[in-house]
């Protein structure tokens, strides 16, 4: 059994190939499609972030429109990057879209990917410490975060304040219990995933990864998958953690199918430089008939590891298309894969 989910894009562009022309349109189709993916049976709607473009940007007022929208399904992010971000802010804004939501929200935090502007964090007031690099900055942000969202107080109280205090050293409101068990780590690497584990997170592993054995993308995730999962065990940490693999599977079941996705050129692994410097892999896309789908995906070692496959979805070719995307997988391909 594995938890399903869709992860978006959202992309929009005023091409008239595309569904989604402008940002209200996708953030629109975004809480439609979450509607629909829920009435279907899947488990969790995910949201990349990016700054500077033309996709989802800023993610905690979505998620708190499709928390208050629907009942059931996970909501959460793959990835926020934790360079833009300040720890306390986010902490408010997290617990906030948790409480919408009834605790539901499944947070997915990294160091982010090549961005549209060149150290786009400095724009937002961040840099990073002396000696730091911009990795370090995240990960020391996400630290912050971790701790804050705790539920411990920090802050000294004023002793005049305009509204009585509780007693004791105030914390960041509003505060949602459990949140910090459901925040999740996009690792590129083996260190990073050991890291994430010692800190008690769960495990969002994608399409991409420094490519650091030469073997196939997922040989290298499951590889990752077992050293996060010994790290964690070593820590001492009692929950079981969760981990997802990130995939674009699609089953041809229809022409229209076959006419976008027929001739997918990205069936095999691709390998290239990430700012020039860090040698990555980024992983295929699975195309095919739902039976020979299913034996593709048998193969798929990541995937077997993982308890949560996370489907990117075409969000540009709108909410029913996409909801016939995902019914189709699980209708043709979960049930033979025993993932339903």
């Amino acid at each position: 059994m594995k938890k399903i989910g869709f992860l978006s894009f959202g992309h929009w562009s005023p091409s008239v190939h595309s569904q989604t022309r402008s940002a209200a349109d996708f953030l629109r189709q975004s809480i439609d499609l979450a509607v629909a993916a829920e009435e279907l049976g899947v488990d969790g709607a995910y949201f990349r972030v990016h700054h500077f473009a033309q996709q989802a940007g800023s993610p905690f007022p979505l998620l708190s429109a499709i928390g208050a929208r629907t009942s059931r399904i996970e909501i959460g992010t793959g990835v926020i990057d934790m360079r833009y971000e300040n720890p306390l802010h986010m902490a408010e804004d997290a617990g906030a879209a948790d409480l919408i939501s009834g605790g539901r929200l499944q947070l997915g935090v990294s160091r982010g990917s090549p961005e549209q502007v060149i150290d786009g964090w400095r724009y937002f007031g961040y840099a990073p410490a002396d000696g730091e690099s911009d990795a370090d900055m995240a990960r020391r942000h996400a630290e912050g975060f971790l701790q804050v969202i705790e539920g411990e107080g920090f802050a000294q109280p004023n002793p005049r304040p305009m509204f009585p205090n509780p007693p004791g050293l105030l914390r960041v409101e509003p505060h949602s219990p459990g949140l910090r068990d459901r925040i999740w780590w996009g690792s590129g690497s083996n260190a990073t995933s050991v890291w994430a584990a010692k800190l008690g997170m769960n495990l969002q592993s994608s399409t991409l990864k420094d490519d650091e054995t030469g073997e196939p993308l997922h040989v290298q995730q499951r590889k990752q998958i077992e050293a996060y999962r010994a790290a964690y065990k070593d820590a001492g940490h009692t929950r079981e953690p969760r981990v997802s693999v990130s995939r674009s599977i699609f089953a041809l079941t229809t022409d229209q199918d076959r006419s976008y996705f027929g001739r997918d050129r990205d069936s095999r692994d691709q390998v290239g430089m990430i700012d020039d410097t860090t040698r990555a892999i980024f992983g295929r896309s699975y195309a095919a008939e739902p039976d020979q789908l299913v034996k593709l995906l048998q193969e798929d070692e990541a995937i077997q590891a993982a308890d949560t496959v996370l489907l990117t979805v075409p969000n540009q070719l709108g909410v029913d298309y996409n909801a016939h995307l995902l019914e189709s997988i699980l209708t043709h391909v979960a049930p033979d894969l025993g993932w339903r």
